[in-house]
């Protein structure tokens, strides 16, 4: 086990300093879901606000899950592919090297929906 050369206090001060560092760039970064989240009606808004609570990690990733295992049974009459995503979006919220790559996504869909629709 390798034992660290800093103290508590300098600990403390470099994990508060990485924090910001992130949560700045991360801020930057979920632009297209801010946009995404303002399009949507507020009654789905509050709900997915609702289940992004850090409390509520238990109900979220089971329920993430679900809907990925769900949306792979698409071709059946109730479910529906568009499932899969919003499983991954779900996800996201808790496993750190999910939320980059599908916030990038997101931009790029985005991007795409506002050429097509001449925007």
């Amino acid at each position: 086990m390798v034992r660290s050369t800093l103290t508590l206090p300098q600990t403390i001060a470099v994990t508060l300093r990485y924090s910001r560092m992130s949560e700045t760039r991360l801020k930057s970064d979920e632009a297209p879901l801010e946009r995404l989240l303002a399009a949507l009606p507020p009654s789905v808004r509050r709900a997915y606000e609702w289940v992004c609570q850090p409390k509520l990690i238990w109900l979220r990733v089971p329920f993430a899950v679900l809907l990925i295992a769900a949306g792979f049974l698409g071709f059946l009459p109730i479910l529906g592919f568009w499932m899969v995503p919003l499983g991954i979006l779900l996800l996201a919220e808790d496993l750190p090297f999910l939320r980059r790559p599908t916030i990038r996504a997101l931009g790029a869909i985005q991007g795409w929906w506002d050429r097509r629709r001449g925007k």
